[in-house]
C-alpha cells in the first residue's frame, strides 16, 4: 500500500510514545498497525489511547 502525508487512515489508537524529538502514534487499522512519527500532530491533535483516529 502506498501512502503519503495526504492519506487519512481510520483506526483505533493503540499506543502513544512521546520522545524528546519525535512521538510515535500506533494505530490499528483493521488488524494492521501503522506508526506515525510526529511531534507537531501530537501537540495539535492531542490523541488519546483507545480513541478513534
Amino acid at each position: 500500500m502506498k501512502i503519503s502525508a495526504r492519506n487519512v487512515l481510520e483506526g483505533m489508537i493503540t499506543e502513544i510514545v512521546k520522545g524528546a524529538t519525535t512521538s510515535h502514534v500506533r494505530i490499528d487499522i483493521g488488524g494492521a498497525i501503522v506508526t506515525a512519527s510526529t511531534n507537531e500532530a501530537v501537540a495539535d491533535l492531542k490523541p488519546e489511547e483507545g480513541k478513534q483516529a
